[in-house]
């Protein structure tokens, strides 16, 4: 007996020695990794765990998942993303590991960590041809490789990894003929091959996996036939645009929501079944030879959203009883050769629906859709070099008059000047001013140092300019509730459109104070600002009622806001993700103006999509802005002995927060908005893997997005939403992530175009 518990006693430390030598080797092989990929900044954290790294906090750009003493999950996001530069015909890394790089000793080394089941290597500048001996992480799950410089040939042994459901090697340089042996990963669910140089045919072996839910092999060199998809059931994403797919296109499974094949060369007509598919969402057929009339069904899809057709050969006449679904939102049918009369949802583009279809014959009885004939053709041609000519004389004679005519003025001014007078500055100081004035002398001083030498005051508008620019404010005029009062659109007489802001105001309101306020404000000028250009006060003539009206007057913006250009809401303007960076990016430069370009900082600025209007450009201009000084007057909060600018710094964080549901509702859709936050701590941690991001993020976002991007948005995201306000970030640090942002996604979108040209 006492032998017995001798053994026990024995085997039981033996048992503690090799868990803590597994431990130390698991550390070991952490180390080394670091040091093979040249110690990213994302890394740095590791310096300050002495072996324990199974306790390290996690980023956005590094997390370690720990099970008994083993790594279990490994995610690592660097700052490379992939430049090419040519050296003697030679495709060479510009943003790589440095030349003493192995990637057999790297993957050597990373396979010792037997237990792994995620492993993500993204943007490190890893580079090299991908080792077989990346099969021997026989637990792995989830792999991701993407934009690195792995070339050459997708291992075949990766065949053997049965436990993977997510396989992701995007942006990199494979250019091998694409595997077929995709079969034998029965578990897999997501295929994500974009942006390489694969070549052959859509791998049929896919056809064999149930499981699979994504597949997407956009941007690759793949061509021939795409075979009869319908047996993937449970199939939802499908991208294999900008191939040189040939065939006619395939049956497709009732289970798919997004489908996007633009940019290929299918042939023959849209499949009738296409309107049979219940859950469909998005449709890209764009850029192919497809023929025919489309199915009238497709239209009325209870849940399409988005649907381009454009750059076709469709032809025939469009049924007068085809009938739009109640969500779409986007159509183009553009560039076809289809005739006859347009259905009426079809008709026209309003706020609930945008459709395209120019290039195309409808109702035409003109010269648009005949040839012209060789003699027109001639005469055209010969009038357009006879007024190249003409042009061109009339430009050296207005050249040499002006020369003149410059020399001529300069003359005068000289010989003037000696004789000018100064100006008589007319001195409109008085010895007594209000108190209501002085209470608010910083609005109306910070006013003349924003730029009274070049801009004037605040236009006073009268009531019956507005009036007949409102036609006295017809219904037809009306845009709906702002933030303070109502929306009205207006033509000024000669003039542009203009929209128009109407509410009472109390007659016991500083209209001193409030004129002072809004001098201020028509100082702001910003490309990414409404500009205010003047106001009303209408008192009402001997009405002797205790209100007044009052009325601001802004540039009216054309294009609708921002929360009608996101998909989930309106998809027809299908914004993709590198838009809705460009149009976030705008937005944070007007409210960091609004922050530190002016003394006193105007904070609480009504930050959400619905105020962010675009112009016919898609520029962004923040609108409701400074309503804030407009409501604290309005308010009466002087009389409290409260400044108007009190309490800045929560203020400021204030508007971080709000920016950050901007940047939720961007990468999510409008459900972020409609419930709050509430739903971010519900989804928050789906953002941590791209399994999770499928299912919440908008599928017309992760179709146009590099990882990395997504990610940089994704951390900032976050911590915009922080419910402690001390850990929000400041708007120059969301400004300069959402910065970063655009330039991996830029640099990830020429990649692509590279890869294809």
């Amino acid at each position: 007996m006492r032998y017995f518990h001798l053994l026990l006693v024995l085997s039981w430390f033996l048992s503690i020695q090799s868990s803590y030598e597994l431990q130390a080797a698991q550390t070991r092989v952490l180390s080394q990794l670091r040091k093979y990929l040249e110690n990213p900044p994302s890394l740095e954290t590791w310096e300050d765990y002495h072996g324990d790294f199974c306790n390290i906090s996690p980023s956005a750009r590094m997390s370690i998942k720990c099970e008994d003493n083993s790594v279990t999950e490994l995610k690592i996001m660097g700052d490379k993303p992939v430049k090419v530069k040519e050296f003697n015909g030679l495709a060479i890394p510009n943003q790589t590991l440095s030349g003493s790089f192995s990637i057999d000793s790297f993957f050597t080394t990373l396979v010792r960590l037997t237990n792994l089941k995620v492993l993500s290597l993204v943007s490190l500048g890893i580079w090299g041809p991908l080792p077989d001996k990346i099969h021997r992480l026989s637990s792995l799950e989830i792999l991701d490789l993407s934009s690195n410089f792995l070339y050459g040939t997708i291992p075949p042994k990766i065949s053997t990894m049965v436990n993977l459901h997510a396989l992701t090697i995007n942006a990199n340089y494979f250019n091998s003929t694409m595997p077929d042996w995709f079969d034998s990963l029965s578990n897999l669910q997501a295929l994500s091959l974009n942006g390489n140089r694969l070549k052959g045919s859509f791998p049929s072996s896919l056809c064999k996996i149930k499981a699979l839910t994504d597949i997407s092999l956009s941007h690759n060199d793949l061509s021939g036939k795409l075979p009869d998809l319908s047996t993937l059931t449970g199939l939802h994403v499908l991208n294999l645009g900008d191939n040189h797919l040939d065939s006619e296109l395939p049956l497709m499974p009732k289970s798919v929501v997004t489908i996007l094949l633009s940019k290929n060369s299918f042939s023959g007509k849209i499949p009738k079944q296409f309107g049979e598919l219940v859950l469909l969402q998005h449709l890209d057929l764009s850029s192919n030879h497809l023929g025919g009339i489309p199915p009238s069904p497709l239209f009325s899809l209870p849940n399409i959203r988005y649907m381009n057709l454009a750059s076709n050969i469709l032809s025939g006449s469009l049924s007068n009883k085809l009938t739009c679904g109640s969500k779409l939102g986007y159509v183009d049918i553009s560039s076809n050769k289809l005739t006859g009369g347009l259905p009426s949802c079809l008709a026209s583009t309003s706020d609930r629906r945008v459709v395209k279809n120019g290039g195309n014959c409808f109702q035409t009885r003109g010269s648009y859709c005949k040839q012209p004939s060789v003699k027109k053709f001639q005469a055209l041609k010969l009038v357009g070099v006879v007024a190249i000519i003409t042009g061109l004389v009339l430009i050296l004679v207005l050249f040499v008059f002006g020369v003149f005519f410059c020399r001529k003025r300069c003359h005068l001014r000289k010989t003037s000047g000696r004789h000018a007078v100064p100006k008589r500055v007319r001195d409109n100081s008085a010895a007594g001013v209000s108190s209501e004035l002085l209470a608010s002398a910083r609005f109306i001083a910070q006013a003349v140092k924003l730029g009274a030498q070049a801009n004037p005051v605040c236009r006073v508008f009268s009531i019956e300019e507005l009036k007949e620019a409102t036609k006295d404010f017809d219904v037809s005029t009306y845009m709906g509730e702002g933030s303070i009062g109502k929306l009205y659109k207006g033509k000024l007489e000669n003039g542009p459109y203009v929209a128009i802001r109407s509410l009472s105001l109390s007659k016991k309101c500083s209209i001193q104070n409030l004129k002072g306020r809004l001098d201020l404000l028509s100082k702001l000028h910003h490309p990414n600002l409404v500009c205010l250009l003047g106001h009303c006060i209408d008192s009402g003539g001997q009405d002797h009622s205790s209100t007044l009206k009052f009325h601001l007057v802004y540039e009216y913006i054309p294009n609708g806001n921002y929360r009608a250009h996101l998909s989930e809401f309106s998809p027809e303007k299908a914004l993709k993700w590198s838009d809705r960076l460009a149009i976030l990016i705008g937005v944070a430069k007007a409210v960091h103006f609004l922050h530190t370009g002016v003394i006193p900082g105007c904070f609480r600025n009504q930050l959400k999509t619905n105020n962010i209007l675009l112009d016919e450009h898609n520029i962004p201009k923040l609108s409701d802005y400074g309503m804030s000084l407009i409501r604290e007057e309005i308010e009466k909060l002087e009389a409290t002995g409260e400044s108007p600018i009190s309490c800045q710094t929560t203020a400021m964080e204030d508007d971080v927060y709000n920016f950050g549901f901007i940047l939720l509702e961007s990468l999510v859709g409008t459900i972020a908005s409609e419930k709050g936050e509430e739903y971010f701590l519900t989804e928050k941690a789906s953002f941590g893997s791209q399994d999770g991001r499928r299912k919440i993020v908008d599928p017309i976002v992760l179709t146009t997005c590099s990882q990395e991007s997504l990610s940089i948005v994704v951390s900032i995201t976050t911590k915009c939403i922080s419910p402690e306000p001390s850990c929000r970030p400041s708007f120059e640090d969301v400004l300069w992530n959402l910065q970063y942002a655009a330039q991996v996604q830029a640099t990830a979108d020429a990649d692509q175009k590279s890869d294809s040209a």
